[in-house]
């Protein structure tokens, strides 16, 4: 049967993507990206029709197949243009330079090194330049409206590239997705949104695939086909060799974005997905957090506001969520169960990066459904934490709230604390990482976080 490849993680690096690239997170498998705010608005008129442009015969024989999957048409028809390599890298390179790129790249550089989940002497932006121009066989711009499509690529890559990017066509047509996506201090939401997107598309282009959509139809089917998209991708020679954080932040839009959408049409009409967007990572993993018997008992994260630090400034500053707190633990603690386990209950979170001169603090507070929750993280991070610095096992007090590992200078850094502690803040539970240079001062005072109630506007 004819299965894609990581074609479905490849698109355009707009400005949502390359948010997403700098969380490994979102990068060169990404895709549509930032979609034009437009009102949602009922179809009406004549029915808009393929073109005469590039791949004319390819649009006109997906545009009715994605409509009749979706439920919805395409209000304006789609446009499709080619693009040189050269071109498409030229793209790239401008995204990855613009002061937003260039703001969550480096911000992310420095988390990622700073929780071991990167190489202390790794560059990101030339890694993630050399994964976009690996990945990109097509992309939607809703700048211009126009679905690109580089020059040259295979008959199988074709199709697929068209109809994966002719569903973020339909995608911007409806959906005032940009005010969401245009935050950039609440990363997770971010994530939740984008896997809505690229899984919407990657199941789809499934969907209208015969072989693919008979794949799906067997038992175990969404699976065996997830897996050999998985598979695929590590073959990819600089996808293959990033580092795991990097890999599994690509591909979670595109594969854990493709489960979710799974999951909801079998229990709601598809068309009703794009106007009702998850807004965490945890609502795109656990049914629980998401299909509630209603909306009010559904999850909502709630809001954790660090204080201002009491010297040096914020370099960097942002959410994690249930997925990427998974990457953290797994990281370091090579057992992927131990992972999910560490990071359930996950309720919020906000880290900040303070820098001080030369040097970098790490400051991480996470609040939790319920104490018990809380405490395994508390000694899931430790024991994570002690793993990153190549520390020896350290007697703990059973019941004891706090850890605190001294971390002699290296080659790559210089000595430096670590510490977690298990608080109550506002009648929730509360675990407070920070990763300091040693000797140094906590830079923000513990009793100035504040954890809120889940809002609905968030």
């Amino acid at each position: 049967m004819a299965l894609p490849t990581t074609r479905q993680s490849r698109g355009a690096p707009t400005r949502a993507s390359v948010r997403f690239a700098a969380r490994a997170l979102s990068a060169g498998v990404v895709a549509a990206g930032a979609l034009a705010t437009m009102t949602l608005l009922a179809a009406c008129g004549e029915k808009p029709k393929a073109g005469d442009g590039p791949y004319a015969e390819l649009v006109a024989e997906f545009v009715p197949r994605i409509e009749k999957e979706l439920g919805l048409p395409f209000k304006t028809p789609p446009k499709v243009e080619r693009r040189s390599k050269e071109e498409v890298g030229r793209f790239v390179r401008q995204q990855l330079e613009s002061e937003r790129g260039r703001t969550q790249v480096a911000g992310l550089e420095v988390v990622y090194r700073l929780l071991g989940q990167i190489p202390d002497t790794m560059q990101m932006a030339p890694l993630l330049q050399r994964l976009l121009e690996e990945q990109i066989v097509g992309y939607y711009d809703p700048a211009t409206d126009v679905l690109y499509v580089v020059d040259g690529a295979p008959d199988l890559l074709l199709r697929q590239t068209v109809a994966h990017e002719l569903v973020h066509a339909l995608q911007d047509q409806y959906v005032p997705i940009d005010s969401i996506q245009g935050r950039t201090d609440d990363a997770d939401r971010q994530t939740a949104a984008q896997s809505v997107l690229e899984g919407q598309a990657v199941y789809m282009q499934l969907r209208i695939d015969p072989n693919s959509a008979s794949a799906l139809r067997m038992p175990g089917g969404w699976e065996r086909i997830r897996d050999l998209i998985r598979d695929q991708s590590v073959g990819m020679p600089v996808f293959g060799s990033a580092p795991r954080t990097i890999r599994e932040g690509l591909l979670f839009p595109y594969l854990g974005g493709a489960d979710f959408v799974r999951r909801f049409v079998e229990k709601r009409p598809e068309k009703e997905l794009l106007t009702d967007l998850p807004t965490s990572t945890r609502q795109v993993l656990r049914d629980d957090a998401y299909f509630a018997p209603t909306p009010a008992e559904r999850f909502m994260a709630r809001t954790v506001t660090l204080p201002a630090p009491r010297s040096g400034t914020v370099f960097f500053e942002n959410t994690l969520g249930e997925f990427e707190t998974r990457l953290a633990l797994v990281q370091h603690l090579k057992n992927d169960a131990l992972a999910v386990r560490g990071a359930t209950g996950l309720a919020g979170d906000r880290f900040a990066v303070v820098r001080n001169g030369q040097t970098d603090a790490f400051v991480w507070a996470t609040t939790w459904d319920n104490p018990v929750e809380a405490a395994d993280f508390l000694d899931l991070m430790g024991d994570a934490a002690r793993r990153r610095y190549g520390l020896g096992r350290v007697d703990v007090p059973a019941g004891a709230t706090t850890r605190r590992y001294e971390v002699p200078a290296s080659k790559t850094h210089g000595a430096r604390t670590v510490t977690l502690a298990l608080e109550q803040i506002g009648g929730h539970p509360v675990v407070l990482y920070m990763d300091l240079p040693a000797g140094t001062a906590a830079p923000i005072d513990p009793r100035g976080i504040k954890v809120g109630d889940a809002a609905a506007t968030r």
